[in-house]
């Protein structure tokens, strides 16, 4: 296998691998919401009212950071920073 020369990798293959790992981190995300959400089920009853708001915002800030990663959408990179869910 030869070396990679400047010039081999193309913008197409950097556009192609954030893709990937955007898409990767979108699963990983919505992983979490679905297990918070599996851990939360059931405790809502008998948790401070405070308790199910905290989930509930921390589910749909998950949720639209997620979705962000993929829609192109300006300072979706990773992390998501700035795009924030207000909790009120």
């Amino acid at each position: 296998m030869s070396a990679l020369r400047p010039g081999d990798i193309t913008d197409e293959m950097i556009q192609a691998m954030d893709a990937a790992k955007r898409q990767g981190l979108q699963r990983d995300l919505r992983a979490l919401a679905s297990n918070i959400r599996a851990d939360a089920e059931g405790r809502y009853d008998s948790a401070e009212p405070g308790w199910r708001a905290g989930v509930e915002w921390t589910l749909l800030w998950i949720e639209n950071t997620a979705a962000q990663l993929t829609e192109g959408t300006p300072g979706a990179g990773a992390g998501g920073r700035g795009q924030g869910v207000s909790p009120e």
